[in-house]
């Protein structure tokens, strides 16, 4: 058994598909991958899980013409690969393979697609519904399999599309990576990586961009600071905003108080020595991030969107605020710094919470949906 899976750029398979790449090996099946090589960017991130890898020029922009490239490549991958099952993601990756399988699909190979967010949902702009929606419609009529990862999401598909739809609980965080330590190792950890065992750690992760708002984060820390003078932001990630975030924090006098860290590959070692996690995001379709932090022990203060609402319960499993809001982000995470025994409760529910979004069950999901 074969299977392709394809995506824009390689390193959304690296980061979110490993444990479908797993899974399919433990059956047996032999595993493909066909995305654009831009693992250069990611500091040394490798695709080293797929038997098979192909540089196929996709591109996120739907004006440019490499996806004519990428859709005659890809053709011919899959016409001479003979697969069972082919896997896209991504909305531009899942169009293209779509159009570009429909010879192999009268064949008898198996269209998935995950929608890892749907860019049309309560309270998106109206010219999200007027395009995207449509869009997504008519390609459901080419899918034999559409997978979501928010209820939101499936709860639509599952009514309006043409297809099988399923819901899975994200793309599998690994427990083995992302778990809590104890007071003693974590301030041992804190030393060991250049801090003051008891100073307080804020981190915040994320491409980059400016959907993800880092520059709310930039700004909270300045009402941290008068309580804690030494606390840190921790911003992990890189992409095209970093010189507007660099000079921001210059302008703000908080050279001191963040550190970019570029995009990094040990994630956990951060998670694992974090006070707080905050994420600023505008828009976020299920957000890995959240969850890591949640098996990790790490409290954590989230901007108002339908992805992390779909994760925090406010007051219960986290904290939730309007986007843009700095004076209660800072008012939540210096709660979480502030009431050891309130934090302990919220941590607490978020660990037993994030167990469905685990490696192991989100593979046995995947495992019934492949059935």
């Amino acid at each position: 058994m074969k299977a392709l899976l394809t995506a824009t750029v390689q390193s959304h398979i690296c980061q979110f598909h490993r444990p479908l790449a797993d899974m399919l090996h433990e059956h047996g099946w032999e595993v493909h991958v066909a995305a654009r090589n831009n693992l250069a960017e990611k500091n040394g991130l490798q695709l080293d899980f797929a038997d098979k890898v192909f540089d196929v020029p996709f591109s996120r922009s739907p004006k440019s013409t490499d996806n004519i490239k990428a859709y005659k490549e890809l053709k011919c991958i899959i016409e001479s690969g003979h697969y069972d099952i082919i896997h896209c993601n991504t909305p531009m990756g899942g169009i293209v393979t779509r159009l570009a399988a429909r010879k192999a699909r009268k064949s008898g190979t198996k269209i998935f697609y995950t929608a890892h967010g749907f860019h049309f949902y309560k309270g998106a702009p109206l010219k999200n519904w007027l395009v995207f929606y449509p869009i997504e419609k008519i390609f459901s009529r080419m899918t034999d399999k559409l997978i979501t990862i928010t209820e939101e999401d499936y709860a639509l598909a599952e009514k309006k599309f043409f297809c099988r739809t399923y819901r899975m609980h994200g793309v599998g965080v690994d427990e083995q990576r992302y778990f809590a330590v104890d007071k003693t190792e974590k301030q041992r950890i804190k030393t060991e990586m250049g801090f003051e065992p008891n100073q307080k750690l804020i981190l915040c992760v994320g491409e980059l961009l400016p959907n993800k708002n880092q520059t709310m984060a930039i700004h909270m820390m300045k009402e941290v600071i008068k309580y804690y003078p030494n606390a840190r932001l921790l911003l992990a990630g890189n992409g095209p905003e970093k010189d507007n975030l660099e000079c921001e924090i210059k302008r703000c006098g908080l050279e001191d108080n963040i550190r970019m860290l570029g995009y990094v590959t040990n994630l956990q070692d951060y998670q694992h020595i974090a006070d707080v996690l905050v994420s600023c995001s505008k828009r976020e379709g299920l957000p890995l991030n959240i969850v890591e932090a949640m098996l990790s022990g790490t409290g954590v203060v989230a901007s108002y969107n339908r992805g992390h609402r779909e994760l925090i319960c406010d007051g219960e499993t986290g904290y939730l605020v309007e986007v843009d809001d700095i004076e209660s982000m800072a008012d939540r995470v210096l709660k979480l710094l502030d009431d050891e025994k309130n934090a302990d409760l919220i941590i607490g529910n978020a660990k037993n919470f994030a167990a469905n979004y685990g490696l192991e069950s989100v593979k046995e999901e995947l495992s019934n949906i492949y059935e």
